[in-house]
């Protein structure tokens, strides 16, 4: 399985893979969005299948404040099962705008990427997450899995920015 940092640097260039979403419907940030509260822990959900995240589950993203600007970055992927060998992905994002981050991974620091937050719910515990190019997008939470009216209203605001729910992968976490 190519590595973890290759996939994660691969999806945040907007490789020139297959488009998830019409890109000629507005991608449009969360403008309120609040970095502090965004901090911590979050379980994939649902992604949009890209080859670099082949064979991943279990997969998780842990922000952290550097600076005011600066969000740390650090993504693990369990291979093929939830209690498969953990592989790892360290980096720094650079908040550019409202919801908008810039991705950038330790091992490979010449490539940035587009992240931007769509959505946030009031409590901080369901997120939606997109590329302008489409060719990656995810279904972020705090906890494991989420009740169908969360996940509704995440794919609602995929659609909402060009992205066909349909095609979404549900991305298998351990029981907790």
């Amino acid at each position: 399985m190519r590595s973890v940092l290759i996939a994660l640097c691969g999806a945040l260039a907007a490789c020139t893979g297959s488009s998830y979403r019409d890109t000629g419907t507005p991608i449009v940030a969360q403008s309120d969005f609040q970095p502090e509260r965004y901090l911590g822990l979050w379980y994939e959900i649902a992604r949009y299948p890209v080859f670099f995240e082949k064979g991943c589950t279990a997969t998780t993203a842990e922000y952290g404040r550097i600076d005011a600007e600066t969000i740390s970055v650090l993504n693990t992927c369990r291979k093929d099962t939830p209690d498969g060998p953990a592989e790892t992905a360290a980096g720094k994002a650079s908040i550019v705008g409202p919801g908008k981050l810039k991705v950038k991974f330790d091992r490979v620091p010449f490539v940035r990427g587009d992240y931007w937050v769509l959505w946030v719910d009031e409590s901080y515990q369901t997120a939606v997450v997109g590329v302008p190019s489409g060719s990656a997008g995810w279904i972020l939470a705090r906890t494991p899995t989420i009740d169908a009216a969360r996940r509704a209203k995440a794919e609602a605001v995929l659609e909402a920015n060009g992205y066909d729910p349909s095609r979404l992968y549900d991305v298998p976490q351990a029981a907790k």
